[in-house]
């Protein structure tokens, strides 16, 4: 039914107050409709991600004077697998926030799927003992660390930074649930100079 009908028999001054009542609470539908179930913007706090993802110093190893903004693809976990490679905001294990420090929501890199075994030696990660190419990492950000051979479970995802050396991740607090994935990077949208669609 159209809203004229419903309030022909009012003065004009409030048939237009209600037409801009009606188009603002619609136009609010439709933004937190497509933030719950499409894309959400996020921000990035931490070096962890460096130098893939920005964030703004004065902050710990952080390389930018703003911090990126991201759009994760809510939708996109719904209807496609993650894949290896893909960035991912997830929300944290619990033991998270007891190792890092912080828990919440976190942005990182997905390096190994559920079945594969994972391990790190001499700071590179080894994927069923095959050393992974993984050319997103910058040398000045790899770490030297070796870590025994770790069989990820069945519905679950080995999450890392792009600073290995600066990052809290899979291999403190362990692996992230399928269900905990919120969604996928696809672009950075801010500031406009670091604007990526991947």
């Amino acid at each position: 039914m159209k809203i004229g009908r419903l309030t022909a028999g009012l003065p004009r001054p409030w048939r237009v107050v209600i037409d801009w009542l009606v188009t603002i609470v619609v136009a609010i539908g439709i933004v937190l409709g497509v933030k719950a179930w499409i894309v959400n913007p996020y921000r990035i706090p931490s070096g962890s991600m460096e130098s893939t993802l920005h964030c703004a110093k004065p902050a710990l190893d952080c390389e930018a004077r703003f911090s990126d903004r991201v759009l994760a693809c809510r939708i996109c976990l719904r209807f496609s697998e993650p894949h290896r490679g893909d960035i991912i905001v997830f929300h944290t294990p619990p033991l998270a926030a007891k190792s890092c420090g912080s828990g919440g929501t976190f942005v990182k890199r997905l390096v190994g799927l559920p079945g594969e075994i994972w391990s790190e030696r001499a700071g590179y990660v080894f994927i069923n003992a095959r050393r992974l190419r993984e050319g997103y990492i910058q040398p000045e950000h790899r770490d030297a660390g070796t870590l025994p051979p770790r069989r990820i479970a069945a519905g679950h995802y080995f999450m890392m930074g792009d600073d290995r050396s600066g990052s809290c991740d899979s291999r403190k607090w362990g692996t992230v649930a399928r269900g905990e994935m919120i969604g996928r990077v696809i672009a950075t949208y801010w500031p406009p100079t670091r604007l990526t669609v991947r």
